[in-house]
């Protein structure tokens, strides 16, 4: 018994012995990798010394250390960014729906400031910018070498004063030049009219703090005037609508959903998760919908498009979207400091597909009729062709067309959505199937 006894204590030694090594060994290995960091944290405080002593002509330390801030964020992706102060002040403004501007929602690409999509009815919009569009200079100074915050920063300034934007479209970048008044911009995230005497419209421009009472005035009002069977269904109008706030993406996809996930978002540790579910009470009362979407549909978008698509509540129609599936948190860094936006996560649709530079297909596919003066310069490349863009496998797709007539009467995907609604079978009939996105679990 003595010996056995004798055996099994050595056996429990000797697993302890292992065990207490392989902790040794791990906290050896923090312990260099925190050295390694502290090494590199003195390398930029030696360079910064050296820059603030030498450099010909004396810096500002706060425009350094800003540069560096936005140097190390603007490294990660291309939604990654630093807001000083007033950035922070003018986004929290410009999510309430009222903000001065042009009236355009921008990214970086390739060291341009690159149009996401012109907001509707704001200078930008009656000027002719358009989506897909790259801003080289603001002003005659060129944007290389701006931070998209300092960019955007220049093309604000006190309302009724002019800008001069050179912006080069098209895939021969050909330069054209816009001089746009700073206007109030006032968004009216959602409008809506009837069409015919069955149809509701509801466009959504970008999504606000307005964005899902503006959808729920818009239901009660068309329930109203097209009572009962009058009314055969909804179009929701998505083209060029660049995003905004997730909660409101969530609210609008509810009003036409009574049950099942809308959205699911998942950050780098496992227990960040989160999934937002519909509630009970289709303010829609059930009756069809077409979404209508391209190439400038982005994130909150994309959102309300993938969720419907899912729960095969609406029919998409119109050219892929953008593909931009991450989710970017405001952290407020304290008084007067600003604020850092970070992507924190990637978001999911309800089948568990990323959209994350792939877009949403549509369900139907229709590309409009582009005027001579504009073909080839009618497409937006998409978050694939972004930079340093988050990784989503092999089969990212980019590009696709974002062009949306002025006039309606030659609207193809409006009217082709009219024509389903309305039990007009040759709308379908006509068009392209797009093939579908593969589900990602």
């Amino acid at each position: 018994m003595r010996k056995v006894s004798l055996v099994l204590l050595g056996a429990v030694l000797g697993a302890t012995t292992v065990t207490v090594g392989s902790e040794l060994a791990y906290f050896a290995n923090a312990r260099a990798a925190v050295s390694d960091t502290y090494r590199s944290l003195n390398l930029f405080g030696d360079i910064f010394e050296k820059v603030r002593s030498d450099y010909v002509e004396k810096p500002e330390d706060a425009k350094l250390v800003e540069a560096a801030i936005n140097g190390m964020l603007t490294s990660l992706d291309p939604h990654s960014s630093y807001m000083d102060a007033k950035s922070f002040r003018d986004m929290q403004v410009q999510t309430r729906g009222e903000f001065g501007g042009l009236g355009i929602e921008v990214t970086q690409e390739e060291g341009f400031v690159k149009v996401v999509a012109p907001i509707d009815d704001t200078p930008a919009s009656r000027a002719g910018i358009m989506a897909g569009d790259l801003i080289s200079a603001i002003d005659d100074e060129s944007v290389q070498g701006l931070t998209l915050n300092q960019a955007v920063d220049k093309m604000r300034g006190p309302v009724n004063t002019s800008v001069k934007l050179t912006v080069l479209r098209g895939t021969a970048r050909e330069a054209r030049e816009f001089r746009l008044t700073r206007a109030v911009i006032q968004i009216r995230s959602v409008r809506w009219r009837q069409e015919g005497s069955d149809i509701g419209y509801i466009r959504i421009t970008q999504f606000t703090e307005q964005t899902f009472d503006g959808v729920k005035q818009a239901l009660a009002k068309f329930q109203q005037d097209m009572p009962g069977d009058q009314l055969k269904g909804y179009v929701i109008d998505l083209r060029n609508n660049p995003g905004g706030l997730l909660d409101q993406s969530v609210s609008v996809a509810n009003a036409f959903l009574d049950r099942g996930e809308i959205v699911s978002t998942r950050g780098r540790n496992p227990d960040q998760a989160q999934r937002y579910n519909a509630r009970p009470g289709d303010l829609s009362k059930g009756k069809p919908v077409v979404v209508l979407i391209n190439g400038g549909s982005a994130s909150a978008s994309e959102i309300v498009a993938g969720a419907l698509q899912d729960h095969k509540r609406a029919t998409i129609l119109g050219t892929r979207s953008f593909g931009k599936g991450s989710v970017q948190t405001i952290l407020p860094l304290g008084s007067g400091a600003g604020a850092l936006r970070l992507t924190t996560a990637r978001y999911y649709t309800p089948s568990g597909r990323s959209i994350q530079a792939k877009g949403i297909e549509p369900d139907i596919q229709i590309l409009q009729d582009v005027p001579d003066e504009l073909k080839g310069r009618d497409e937006t490349k998409g978050e694939a062709a972004l930079k340093g863009h988050l990784k989503n496998g092999e089969d990212e797709k980019s590009g696709s067309q974002a062009y949306v007539p002025p006039d309606p009467l030659k609207d193809k995907q409006l009217i082709a959505a009219m024509d389903i609604l309305r039990g007009n079978r040759k709308a379908e009939a006509d068009a392209k199937p797009a093939a579908p996105a593969p589900a990602q679990k």
